[in-house]
């Protein structure tokens, strides 16, 4: 009797399941679950399925999509505690509301609209059309909505995606990519149209980024990945650092500022990029503003606590200088910052506040937890100037209160951020459910696009049909 060799059991198996996946010989056998164990093996299987989807019916698409928001909601307070649990930052409330959100209003094929010409010369038409399979960093601070916008507004087009996750939210992300991969096949699609890297490594992202099958990189998260992914000299969709300014002036509602001001800043512990992470108040209006700050439930803390808090919560990097918060106090609750300056606060509390110089760290640095430093101006022009410097350069979010609209205006144009809110929370610059039009998870100013929706993951074609089809 020939003793049977399960080496070569298994690469019939393997043969016969390529085969019914039209899969090109050599193929790596894929999983259903959008989970690999290597970078060659996730851009093969999503390869295939990408082809797929591409001839996968308009109806079938919206249909995935409409399940995958479904599933969001259905699964939002799972994620938010499992995000929770293994990153330690934010606040339950405020994720699980957040999970919720993009589940909403995140755009899908409802912003690829065909366009049309019609004239003596003929028809011409244009559409959306995928790049192929997209690489895509998500970041630790959001790491499930990050993940489920990216793959509405990456997949509507016809694109696939392969997920480099954060290390350090990769068991909730695996989670997560599980739901999405058996909600996308239940409902039509293919197996492993998104996938990720089940150990994600700064190894396995340079793979991802310079493999000659990936035409698009995405980059959502911190100034080490945005630098990454443009040294692999692709298309690169960025989405970098922020430190958004707030200017108080004189015509402002004092109170209305302060509540939204609050109300921006410490949903999920200021770890949003979005966030208002310093404030630049007028003189003849800083004192009445830091009460009305107090009376909207923020503690003042004294020059002395804050000095304390800065030397544990900022840090510097000794080899570019540059200054960063740490690890234990991102996106930790109030009263976790307070103990650390020797006060005892109820979790409740959601902000603490105080007077600053321009100079301090915690105005240059984007600590993202929930402290704002209030720092003096003499005049509007002033404000204006320390804004612009205090922003970077980075060209991502601004806030204004005021009921000047000269002011404003000036202050748009000198700040040029992609997001300038006005008279509201920082977070009705992302649109519903705290403002207007529309939401991304990815704010792409290093790169130009601005607040990304799925035209912005998509390639133009046009038809052009000469002397014909103008019917009329």
């Amino acid at each position: 009797m020939n003793t049977i060799d399960p080496q070569r059991i298994a690469e019939i198996v393997n043969r016969v399941m390529r085969e019914l996946q039209n899969a090109p010989a050599g193929t790596p056998l894929s999983p259903a679950d959008g989970l690999f164990d290597d970078v060659e093996s996730a851009i093969a299987a999503v390869q295939i399925a990408q082809k797929k989807w591409v001839q996968t019916s308009k109806s079938t698409k919206a249909k995935v999509i409409a399940a995958l928001r479904c599933a969001m909601h259905e699964n939002a307070e799972e994620f938010a505690r499992g995000a929770l649990e293994e990153t330690g930052m934010g606040r339950l409330e405020d994720k699980i509301f957040k999970h919720h959100n993009v589940a909403t209003v995140t755009p899908g094929l409802e912003d690829l609209q065909t366009q049309s010409w019609i004239g003596d010369k003929g028809l011409v038409v244009e559409e959306y059309a995928p790049f192929g399979v997209i690489a895509a960093i998500t970041p630790s601070t959001h790491p499930i909505p990050v993940l489920f916008n990216s793959t509405v507004i990456m997949i509507a087009p016809g694109n696939g995606v392969v997920f480099n996750v954060h290390p350090a939210a990769k068991k909730i992300s695996a989670r997560a990519m599980q739901i999405f991969s058996r909600v996308i096949q239940e409902n039509g699609g293919p197996a492993n149209l998104i996938a990720m890297l089940r150990e994600p490594t700064l190894e396995t992202a340079h793979d991802l980024f310079h493999h000659s099958s990936i035409p698009v990189i995405v980059a959502t998260g911190g100034p080490g990945p945005v630098r990454a992914a443009f040294q692999a000299g692709k298309k690169v969709i960025a989405a970098g650092p922020g430190n958004p300014p707030v200017l108080v002036d004189e015509t402002a509602s004092l109170s209305a500022a302060a509540r939204h001001i609050i109300d921006g800043a410490a949903f999920d512990n200021n770890i949003i990029c979005i966030a208002e992470k310093e404030i630049f108040v007028l003189e003849s209006v800083f004192d009445r503003f830091m009460t009305a700050m107090q009376e909207a439930g923020a503690i003042r803390l004294d020059r002395r606590q804050i000095d304390a808090l800065a030397t544990k919560a900022i840090l510097k990097n000794e080899k570019t200088g540059e200054l960063y918060a740490s690890r234990e106090f991102v996106g930790k609750n109030a009263a976790v910052l307070a103990k650390a300056v020797g006060l005892s606060l109820s979790d409740q509390v959601r902000m603490l506040y105080g007077e600053t110089d321009f100079e301090h760290p915690f105005v240059q640095a984007e600590q993202m937890m929930p402290f704002l430093p209030v720092v003096r101006v003499r005049d509007a022009e002033e404000g204006i100037e320390r804004c612009f410097a205090a922003e970077h350069g980075f060209g991502h979010t601004a806030v204004i209160h005021s009921n000047n609209l000269d002011l404003i205006t000036r202050f748009t144009r000198r700040m040029d951020t992609d997001i300038v809110a006005v008279n509201g929370p920082s977070l009705a610059g992302l649109g519903p459910l705290a403002g207007e039009a529309y939401f991304s998870h990815t704010l792409a100013s290093p790169t130009g696009e601005g607040v990304c929706t799925p035209r912005d993951f998509a390639r133009v074609r046009r038809l052009a049909v000469y002397g014909a089809l103008n019917v009329v």
